[in-house]
Formats: structure tokens, sequence, C-alpha cells
């Protein structure tokens, strides 16, 4: 059976012959990785060749031009370009490559050097089962993974825009994905959720014991909650900034607020030991209550004028009001009570 290179050797083409692989996968380069990557190749060469087709194109006047087509090592590439190189060591492969085997190439070979983010990594997967009929079992005997891999993989791009974005970016992991993903039905708690793993840097772990929770609860939370205290609930997330969950009883109830970490809890204790921004309407002073006319003067038989009465009870002092606000304040201070 005859190789599928050209002798098994190694040939040294210029670059400005290489083309692109319009099946490369990976769609963002690292520039610090690439500039790290040219300065290796400036002092010692490429040390692994490039894989390339080989193509003659007919021009008119000018006989017969040799192209290249890159397979794999588009980063080699790349940074040899940015070292200056005018050739570059290649492997040329038969040009009766299919199409589906460039991409598969391609996508070998960013795996095996684990240089493929996830999302790059699921369109690369999409591409193979959309365009080429490609059945999960089949992408993943061709790429050495397991099925649930390949579908786990091509899950991710149900994912909406944003979450993607962050993913590619690199603002949350292939891992967050999976529990965000278990609230795809319910898209509104899914981006707040992915906000307050983006904002607080939540594990992975604590990630999908939230989302595990809200899938199981949101339900049952609904029907035992009036519209009055669910729009209560949504108003005390948005102040407080973390998810907050009124839990009610038959009698009474519970206030469940999330953190994340000590810093969480510090500054949600700070918070909550600020005095409120909105006063209360001013109490209006008790002022001694007069009759719309006074009364004649008591007398006795006699005529003579009887003393008055006692009153029922003294009247208090402003000093002596002020105190009393003060033991009622005091009694529900912060200070009394310990996180």
């Amino acid at each position: 059976m005859a190789s599928p290179y050209q002798g098994d050797s190694i040939f040294w083409v210029e670059v400005e012959r290489i083309q692109p692989n319009p099946f490369q996968p990976r769609r963002t380069f690292d520039e610090a990785a690439l500039a790290s990557l040219s300065e290796s190749i400036r002092q010692y060469g490429v040390l692994q060749p490039l894989t390339v087709t080989r193509k003659e194109i007919e021009r008119p006047g000018e006989g017969i031009f040799v192209q290249y087509e890159l397979i794999a090592g588009e980063r080699r590439l790349r940074a040899s370009k940015l070292a200056g190189l005018r050739e570059v060591p290649v492997v040329i492969r038969s040009s009766e490559d299919s199409d589906r085997m460039k991409l598969e190439l391609a996508i070998i070979e960013n795996l095996q050097r684990e240089d493929l983010n996830a999302l790059d990594r699921a369109k690369a997967f999409k591409r193979l089962a959309d365009e080429f009929s490609m059945q999960h079992k089949d992408i993943a005997l061709k790429v050495g993974k397991s099925r649930e891999y390949v579908s786990n993989t091509l899950r991710i791009l149900m994912l909406p825009e944003v979450i993607q974005l962050a993913l590619q970016a690199g603002d949350i992991t292939e891992g967050h994905t999976r529990p965000l993903l278990m609230l795809a039905d319910r898209p509104e708690e899914q981006l707040t959720l992915f906000r307050e793993v983006v904002a607080r840097r939540i594990t992975v772990r604590d990630t999908e014991q939230l989302a595990r929770r809200i899938a199981v609860e949101r339900v049952r939370h609904k029907a035992l909650l009036s519209p009055d205290l669910l729009d209560l609930e949504k108003k005390l997330s948005e102040r407080l900034g973390t998810r907050v969950r009124i839990e009610k009883k038959d009698t009474g109830g519970k206030l469940l607020i999330d953190f994340f970490s000590p810093e969480d809890l510090t500054q949600l204790c700070l918070f909550l030991a600020q005095p409120s921004t909105q006063t209360a309407p001013a109490q209006a002073s008790v002022a001694p209550i007069v009759p719309d006319a006074a009364p004649a003067p008591l007398t006795d038989a006699a005529g003579e004028s009887a003393a008055p009465a006692e009153p029922l009870a003294a009247a208090q002092t402003p000093d002596q009001t002020k105190e009393k606000e003060k033991e009622e304040n005091d009694l529900y201070s912060i200070s009394n009570f310990s996180v």
C-alpha cells in the first residue's frame, strides 16, 4: 500500500506559497503565545514540520504554478511569519485527501495538543455532523473520545451567544457550561446564574449545586409564594446583588441569602448594618388635649371653688420621651446580633 506522504520526506517550502486550511477549526489565536512561539522559532527553528497538500495550478502565460494548502500547523506557520522565516519544513500529503479528512486532521492535531478551546471544538464537531453527515459515535471514533464527550461538547452550542462568548474569552470554563445547560428551559434564571458566576467567580461545584437547587425547587417555590412575595424576593435579590429566597411556612417563614465566600458574607453584613436611606416620617409631637370650650370651674355646694382633681397620669417630659425611644432602638441594634 502506498504511503499517503510523498516518500515520508521533509521539504522546504516558501511560506508565501502555503495557503491556510479552509477547514481550520480554530478561530482565535493567543497573540502573546504566538509571540513566544515566534521567538522560540527565531532561535531554534521549526522543530516539527507542517503538514500540507500540494496543488498544481495552471496560469495562462505563466505555465504551472505550485501551491500548498495547510492541513496542520497553523500556529507554527503564523509564528514563522512573525519570526521572518522565508521557508518552513513541511510534510506533503497526497492531494487526494478529501475535505472531511482535512477537517478531521486539523481537529485531531489541535485535540492532541490540547490547543482548541471548547467553543471552537464544538463548532468543528458540528461541521463534521452537518457537512459530512457523521454521527456522534463516528466523530468520537475519529478523535479518540467517547460518544458522550462529543454529545456534551455539541450541547455548548445550545447556550445563548453571550455565554458562548464568555466561554471563548475565558470568563467561564467548560465545566461551568454543564450546570448552566441544566437551566436551558429557564432562560432568565440561566442568565442570572451566569452573571453571578462571572461577577463572583463561583466555582464549578458551587454552580452545579445552585443550578440543581433552582431546577428542582423553582416550580414548587412559585406555587407556594404569592405574587407580592415573589416580587419582593426579586427586589431583594437585585438590592443585595445575590440570590435571595423567601420560604413561607404556616406561621412565618425564612429568608435565605446566598453568599459564596467570606468576603461576600462580610459585604452583606456591612450592607445590612447600614442605616436605611429612607427615613420614616417624623412622628407628631404629643400635645396636651385642649377642649374646644373650657369648662366652668367646679364649685361646691356653698359656691366656693373646688380644688382640681389630680391627673390620671403625669405627662412625660421631652427628655423622658427621648430616653424611652433610645431604649427601644437599642433593643433592635445590629450589635445585639451575631452572624
